[in-house]
C-alpha cells in the first residue's frame, strides 16, 4: 500500500475573520454575534478533527468569546429598552 495516500488538503483557518466579527457584533450589530458564535464552533470542529488548520486556534477562540459576549449585550440591551420602556409607559398614563 502507498503511504502516500489522498486526503483532502486542511483548510486554512478563518480566525482574523472571526475575531473582527466578534469585535463587531460588541461595537455595532449583535448579528455579526451570533455568525462568529456559529462559525467559530463549526471551526473549532474542524480543527479538532484535523480538517483545519489549527494555528488560528487562539483568534477563533478569541472570536467565538466576543461573539458570545456581543448576543449576551444585545439579549441585555432588550430588556433593559422593554423594562424601563414599559415604566415610562405606565408613568406617561399616570400610573393606572
Amino acid at each position: 500500500m502507498n503511504d502516500f495516500q489522498s486526503t483532502a488538503p486542511i483548510k486554512a483557518h478563518r480566525g482574523v475573520m472571526l475575531l473582527i466579527f466578534g469585535i463587531l457584533s460588541i461595537i455595532c450589530c449583535f448579528i455579526f454575534g451570533i455568525v462568529s458564535w456559529v462559525m467559530a464552533s463549526s471551526d473549532l470542529k474542524a480543527m479538532a478533527d484535523g480538517q483545519m488548520d489549527p494555528s488560528g486556534e487562539g483568534l477563533t477562540k478569541a472570536g467565538k468569546i466576543l461573539g458570545i459576549i456581543g448576543c449576551a449585550l444585545a439579549i441585555l440591551s432588550i430588556l433593559w429598552v422593554v423594562l424601563f420602556g414599559g415604566l415610562a409607559a405606565m408613568s406617561a398614563l399616570g400610573g393606572r
